[in-house]
């Protein structure tokens, strides 16, 4: 199954690839719970907290050369902001995060700090494909200088998290571990070894992967808050960005202003049954698509919803045995299959793009799923990849609780299916550990309620029909962050700045006035 993405862009990224076919192309762990992070007056960190932002024009500044254009607009200025690589050693090795901004128009108030999620998304690309056109002329962006950052070890801050070359990419998303003897295993287990020591060696050292967590990333966001002039934060996170921002509003409550969370991480969950709940929001999503499906003559997977799970898996299970072809002399592989209609269930608005993605493997034609695939894995059509996933992987190693028992995989295998049966390849459990069991450093993060004392009122927004960070996650958010829930009624990954008047005016509120509902509030798509 594809990873646990969870991110902003890999929903909006749908919307660029419908325009395309409709026009016919293509201490070491500092800041852990219970120790105080340290304040700008620090004198080991003055030097950081007392920096001027260099600004100048965004060239050289776009980790995705297709954005290079778009970053060439003079409404957008960079600049790079220095943190430490370990802030148990700030006079050590030091990182560098790329920092875009749009700035305000009008009466500023401050600076909107955005993190698109992933972990591995871009901040600068956020706000010049995303959340700076989403804002528009309207009162964000005039009263605020929207801000992006690159968070440490992604896009282009540097040093950067690399792990596999091109080629080595098109193996990887395409392989499916079958063999469940003990020399399977055996062989399974050998590639995740080869990915760790991969990352070391082409990211820069054990140092580099041991300090790209999201403590270390929620930090670097308050140096950089210092740095932006700003007293204190105001900033919007979607998807794993509100596991950034409830990180940093932890460990520096007094220094926060606003706080959107959208698309909530349940801080207080374990790995494994987050991603057993992420799968049980897609099954949700492939059911609801199945069933709006099932009213078209044409639908793929027939007529009748109750069998759609049935029909998928008749299309897609052949392709485990003889892939088909995608297009470029491309074969489509069961894995990029799941991959792309993965990407497809991130937002409604795609899901006239799997239909026709479907119909294309039912009559033997790959090439719209594979397209999907691409756009999840961040592939450009000339083959080249960003690191978005590569750093994904990596910093959910730092963060997440390892899985070091095969028989645990196994569990969590069989609860996927129970609650996911779309996702069941009728093959035998393979039980591998993954490359985070042979990670060379342990973990910074581990599952707890939140400590926020302190705090003030903070926003956070639940899609219901949302199959990347399904809704009760956002619930249980809002109640450890003691802040004001807002439920919308639809199916998509995170909805803020989206375009909905209902949503866009309640958070617009909150950030300019700091007004919010009574009580908790609701809205529709």
């Amino acid at each position: 199954m594809p990873p646990r993405r969870r991110t902003l862009q890999a929903a909006t990224v749908i919307t660029a690839v419908l325009a395309i076919l409709l026009t016919g192309c293509s201490s070491l762990f500092p800041g852990l719970p219970g120790v105080p992070a340290p304040a700008d007056g620090d004198a080991d960190l003055a030097p950081y907290y007392s920096q001027k932002l260099a600004w100048g024009p965004c060239e050289g500044f776009a980790s995705d050369p297709a954005d290079a254009f778009s970053f060439a607009d003079p409404r957008y200025d960079c600049a790079r902001l220095d943190v430490p690589l370990n802030y148990a050693e700030p006079d050590g090795r030091r990182a560098q995060l790329a920092v875009l901004r749009q700035k305000a128009t009008g009466d500023r108030i401050g600076s909107l700090v955005i993190n698109p999620g992933g972990p591995g998304a871009s901040g600068t690309s956020a706000v010049v494909n995303i959340v700076g056109p989403g804002a528009g002329s309207g009162p964000l962006a005039q009263r605020f200088d929207i801000v992006g950052f690159d968070p440490r070890g992604v896009g282009a801050s540097t040093p950067t998290i690399d792990c596999l070359t091109d080629a080595e990419w098109e193996v990887e998303r395409a392989d499916l571990d079958l063999d469940p003897s003990p020399a399977g295993i055996d062989a399974a287990e050998q590639e995740s070894k080869d990915f760790v020591q991969r990352c070391i060696e082409r990211s820069g050292g054990v140092d580099v992967l041991a300090n790209v967590g999201t403590r270390d990333a929620a930090r670097d966001m308050d140096v950089l808050r210092a740095a932006l002039g700003d007293d204190k934060l105001t900033y919007l996170g979607y998807s794993y960005g509100t596991s950034l921002g409830s990180t940093y509003a932890e460990q520096f409550p007094d220094k926060v202003r606003a706080l959107v969370l959208d698309g909530a991480l349940d801080p207080t969950m374990k790995s494994a049954d987050q991603l057993v709940a992420q799968n049980k929001g897609f099954q949700q999503a492939f059911d609801a698509y199945a069933a709006d499906c099932a009213r078209r003559p044409s639908c793929p997977l027939g007529t009748d919803p109750s069998r759609s799970t049935q029909r998928f898996q008749q299309l897609v299970r052949p392709l485990i045995e003889k892939p088909i072809p995608a297009g470029q002399g491309r074969e489509l592989s069961y894995p990029d299959a799941m991959t792309g209609v993965t990407q497809a269930l991130y937002l409604s608005d795609a899901w006239p793009i799997l239909t026709l993605g479907l119909a294309g493997v039912a009559r033997g034609d790959g090439t719209l799923l594979m397209r999907l695939a691409d756009a999840y894995y961040d592939r450009s059509p000339d083959g080249v990849y960003q690191n978005k996933l590569e750093a994904f992987q990596v910093i959910n190693c730092m963060d997440d609780e390892r899985i070091t028992d095969r028989a645990e995989i196994e569990d969590i295998v069989r609860r996927v299916v129970e609650v996911a049966p779309f996702r069941d390849d009728g093959e035998p459990v393979v039980p591998a550990l993954g490359p985070c069991a042979f990670w060379p450093v342990p973990p910074t993060m581990q599952p707890h309620v939140p400590d926020v004392t302190g705090l003030p009122r903070t926003l956070v927004i639940s899609v219901t029909g949302d199959p990347a960070t399904p809704y009760q996650a956002g619930v249980d958010l809002a109640k450890a962050m003691g802040g004001t829930l807002l439920t919308v009624t639809g199916n998509q990954h995170t909805a803020a700045l989206r375009g909905n008047d209902c949503v866009d005016g309640i958070v617009t509120s909150y950030l300019v006035d700091l007004a919010l509902p009574a009580g908790d509030a609701a809205c529709r798509l």
